[in-house]
């Protein structure tokens, strides 16, 4: 489940700068999420019985997960919206997806997970990549950094935060639900869903619809937003959460790749370095996480 919430969500920031174009990164979210969290909630209410369910889930993941899930959808499109080009939007995605290495350092102190001395080295090379992404070739200082922070910062600025609360919400929808049956994802798409409407109405934005952006709509309601996130939650609260967020670590390269395709833009070799020390820097911390000798049985037998 884990991994293919990993596969879908290399097309999501792709389609969603795609589709903010043309109707605005606020509509675009607060449509997605609103369908997707009626579908959502409608499927587990007439198919699955378990709306009520979902409402006596721990109140911890109710209100601290879902207040991630929310704050990360708002940081992320307005990331998108503030991008001042299809350029800065790769380089966002790339810095979103820091999150990976980032569920893994929070796992230390929120799972009481263990790591071997290499850890450090990967999250140093993670940032490294991270840092990287804004600068332009030939220009790698940090008063470039800072030039190029310094000129459009808050683009940036979101991403980041994005990857560090969708980090939180990983390793804490382990921590205060990994026992519960179901998760709440549709609450909290709808969720997100009624507050970037309601940024939309602070924040207007010019909107044209067409048969693609109707399009684009319903796939990224249904299948990134939907399917994936609820096989994300699922995974996280259940699965092996180290091997899950490793495995991870497979999305900068293919939503950079995917993006570079879809908005027609070229990805040139300083992002896919980038790319490559953030991938670099994940696989190091997941390979340096010590597994408990139990863990580690259980899942030989799982696997023979």
């Amino acid at each position: 489940m884990g991994l293919a919430a990993i596969v879908i969500w290399s097309c999501n920031i792709a389609v969603s700068r795609s589709l903010s174009e043309k109707v605005g990164a606020l509509t675009a979210g607060a449509a997605m999420f609103l369908l997707a969290g009626v579908v959502g909630c409608a499927w587990a209410a007439v198919v699955e019985r378990r709306l009520g369910a979902m409402l006596r889930l721990p109140r911890a993941y109710l209100l601290g997960c879902g207040g991630l899930f929310v704050t990360y959808m708002v940081c992320l499109y307005l990331a998108i919206r503030l991008a001042a080009t299809r350029q800065q939007t790769l380089e966002v995605g790339i810095l979103n997806y820091l999150w990976p290495g980032l569920t893994l350092v929070f796992a230390i102190p929120l799972l009481g997970t263990r790591v071997r001395a290499p850890f450090g080295l990967g999250v140093l090379l993670a940032l490294a990549g991270a840092a990287l992404a804004p600068l332009r070739p030939g220009e790698y200082s940090l008063a470039a950094l800072r030039a190029a922070l310094g000129a459009h910062p808050w683009p940036y600025l979101l991403g980041l935060a994005a990857a560090v609360q969708w980090a939180l919400y990983s390793a804490l929808s382990r921590r205060w639900a990994a026992d519960a049956e179901g998760g709440a994802v549709p609450l909290f798409a709808l969720a997100s869903g009624l507050v970037l409407g309601a940024l939309r109405l602070v924040l207007p934005e010019p909107a044209q619809w067409s048969a693609r952006a109707v399009g684009e709509t319903l796939f990224m309601a249904l299948v990134p937003t939907l399917i994936a996130y609820a096989l994300w939650d699922r995974a996280m609260r259940r699965g092996n959460v180290t091997l899950v967020a490793a495995l991870s670590y497979l999305i900068p390269v293919l939503s950079t790749f995917v993006s570079g395709f879809y908005l027609d833009v070229r990805v040139g070799w300083h992002l896919w370095l980038s790319c490559g020390l953030i991938v670099t820097g994940a696989v190091l911390c997941g390979r340096s996480v010590v597994r408990p000798a139990a863990a580690t049985a259980t899942a030989g037998r799982q696997a023979a």
